[in-house]
């Protein structure tokens, strides 16, 4: 057994009498259903599926219009039919019996003072969009897409369209045309919502432009509402079919909120791929299936109750803001912010902490990252003792990344690290408010997921890094992709290399503590000396020197060689990349890593390329360097930074020249 890490953080008695969790692992115990500890609750849960997720469905009070007949029709993957017969609606479960006057949503943007909309005032807009979604003529498996930013207005667009039963579909309005096109097109959409513009960084982006070349390529729209967020009246000349949202609002008939009973596995919304290739996998997700995952791993996982103000920073792009708008599912309300999280400093997202009185601030592991190298001190001069717990997503947080949250956010703040995927619209490893916080390690499988780490021949492994597999089916997996009528391109994508279980394409390491580190992106391993290595590690050695910034790393072959890896690193400013910084790197790496992990060049570049959502481009990079043409290896749309690409490519043509 290898030694554990430090604990860095255990809930008192009083945090876990008051966990969700507890009350529901006691309410089992009353029905015989007795687990001594979280593990043995775990364990329960993913060798008794129909047993826990009906258990989900009872405990947290699921109404349906028509019951279910059985909790697994088919227990195969993929193709799992969970709940069959079962009529319900998303979004009633939100909208059910609130208080009016309670606050649902707090929301603050570059454009916006930091407001509140209570749950009365969610309801009506909700109603009133609904009633012009009806009057328009949009209605159950009809497609409404979204070219909004993190703002209430989208929140109850969402829910309008998941009451009349529609399928909605959003993105972020930094998207380019042919990349909201790429994601937009495949579902051929009736109704398009959409912003004048937006302001990042403080400087304002119109899109007007953009949206008529969204209604060019899609020809299916029949109405397009604008919604004047950058100007309060914008022009609408040269957009056909276009009304102002407070125009539509008007359209609706004045009715009450209804909400239309979809089956099960109704589609609620489609999610896409990163899209850093080819075309985005546009994955479907149902009613019932993102309801029940919602309930779980917001109520038990994230332990979110009545006083708490739910903050994840996100776009509309980013699976992540469909899972703070499911916060909602609770009794907590949430909070938007939409910008640039860098502007004026890195210190905006801290402010909106104090100013919201955020309980659960969530970011990425790059936002914390990136925090540590500006010296950001979240305290100085703000009033955060209402925060309780940090959410780290996105990609593997380092362990000096949880040192950092603790020694300026203190000791009492929970820090859950969590991972999953935009394909179940979830995470399946990460926080358990019940257990310790171990350094670098993610707490635990979560209740209903069924991970394991695979070693090359298919076994699963304990205490060594393995392929992340799911071997029982869950509810949220996706239904289907959208145009894939046979299935074949989504057993490709996740059923291919093991038939029947779920692969990942991560390297994970359960540990003899049940806890888990994730170590990167199996499909971008480093392989040197036939010795795998995700890339995480190298990063994090590379990190540590004051004057990196960023980095990429790549593993390219070569015939007759163990291949050739090169690091890319993005310099602080004024820093220049000489020898002597190039041997301090080395020997970093080699010190924390191990020899095999030098890199055989070190690059400077201005930036790493990433995606809207903020991952690294490691398997494109390497893809561009291989001698691949850019355009069959990225979709520069998909991308935050494109001219990021340019070092890469210039670099692949000089290696191709005689």
């Amino acid at each position: 057994m290898t030694e554990a890490p430090p604990v860095l953080w255990a809930p008192d008695a009083e945090r876990i009498e008051r966990a969700t969790l507890t009350a529901y692992a006691r309410w089992l115990a009353e029905r015989g259903v007795e687990t001594a500890g979280y593990h043995e609750l775990w364990r329960w849960s993913v060798e008794n599926l129909e047993e826990f997720w009906a258990s989900i469905w009872e405990h947290f009070g699921v109404r349906a219009s028509a019951p279910y007949t059985r909790v697994l029709g088919a227990r195969t993957m993929p193709g799992a039919e969970w709940f069959p017969g079962a009529r319900l609606n998303f979004a009633e479960h939100v909208l059910r019996e609130r208080d009016p006057a309670t606050v649902a949503v707090r929301h603050a943007s570059e454009l916006r003072p930091l407001g509140e909309t209570t749950w009365g005032s969610l309801a009506d807009d909700t109603r009133r969009l609904a009633a012009s979604l009806r009057a328009a003529g949009i209605g159950p498996g009809d497609r409404v897409v979204a070219y909004l930013p993190n703002i209430v207005e989208a929140v109850s667009a969402f829910l309008a369209c998941a009451s009349v039963g529609a399928i909605w579909s959003s993105c972020s309005p930094d998207f380019g045309a042919s990349s909201v096109v790429d994601r937009f097109a495949q579902i051929e959409p009736g109704v398009l919502l959409t912003v004048d513009g937006y302001r990042y960084g403080g400087r304002d982006h119109d899109r007007l432009d953009v949206v008529r070349q969204l209604q060019d390529a899609l020809p299916g729209l029949e109405r397009t509402v604008v919604l004047g967020y950058l100007r309060q009246d914008p022009a609408l000349g040269g957009l056909r079919s276009a009304t102002l949202w407070d125009d539509f609002l008007a359209e609706g008939a004045d009715e009450p909120l209804a909400f239309a009973q979809v089956a099960f596995d109704d589609p609620l919304w489609v999610l896409y791929s990163s899209g850093t290739t080819g075309l985005p996998k546009a994955i479907v997700h149902g009613h019932g299936g993102i309801l029940l995952e919602s309930l779980k791993g917001l109520n038990l996982h994230v332990d979110l109750h009545a006083a708490d103000r739910l903050f994840w920073f996100t776009t509309t792009g980013w699976m992540m803001w469909n899972f703070l708008v499911a916060g909602l599912l609770t009794q907590a309300s949430v909070v938007l912010y939409d910008g640039n999280p860098g502007y004026p400093d890195m210190g905006r997202l801290w402010r909106l902490a104090d100013e919201a009185g955020i309980t659960c601030f969530g970011t990425s592991a790059s936002y914390i990252a990136a925090c540590m190298k500006d010296g950001v001190d979240p305290r100085a001069g703000r009033d955060l003792s209402s925060l309780r717990a940090v959410g780290s997503t996105g990609s593997p947080l380092s362990p000096e990344g949880f040192d950092w949250v603790y020694d300026r956010l203190g000791p009492d703040v929970w820090l859950f690290s969590t991972s999953g995927g935009t394909d179940l619209c979830t995470a399946f490893v990460g926080g358990v408010p019940t257990l310790p916080v171990y350094r670098g390690e993610l707490q635990a499988r979560l209740l209903g997921a069924k991970v394991e780490a695979w070693n090359r021949d298919g076994v699963p492994v304990v205490g060594e890094v393995g392929e992340l597999v799911i071997t029982e089916p869950m509810p949220s997996m996706p239904l289907r992709l959208w145009g894939d009528p046979d299935g074949s391109r989504y057993r490709e994508s996740y059923f291919s290399v093991y038939p029947g279980v779920w692969r990942h394409g991560d390297w994970i390491e359960i540990t003899e503590r049940g806890t888990a580190i994730i170590t990167g992106r199996s499909d971008a391993t480093i392989n040197r000396g036939g010795v795998r290595m995700g890339t995480a590690e190298i990063y994090r050695a590379a990190l540590a020197l004051d004057e990196v910034v960023d980095a990429l790393v790549v593993d390219l072959p070569r015939p007759g060689t163990q291949g050739y890896m090169p690091l890319f690193v993005v310099l602080r400013e004024g820093v220049e990349l000489d020898d002597a910084l190039v041997a301090r790197i080395r020997a970093r790496i080699r010190e924390d890593c191990s020899p095999r992990h030098i890199p055989d060049e070190v690059r400077a570049v201005p930036a790493i390329p990433r995606t809207l959502s903020g991952k690294a481009l490691e398997v494109p990079v390497k893809r561009i360097l291989s001698g691949e043409p850019v355009e069959r290896t990225v979709s520069r749309d998909a991308l935050a930074n494109p001219d990021a690409l340019r070092p890469f490519e210039e670099l692949a043509a000089s290696w191709a020249r005689p």
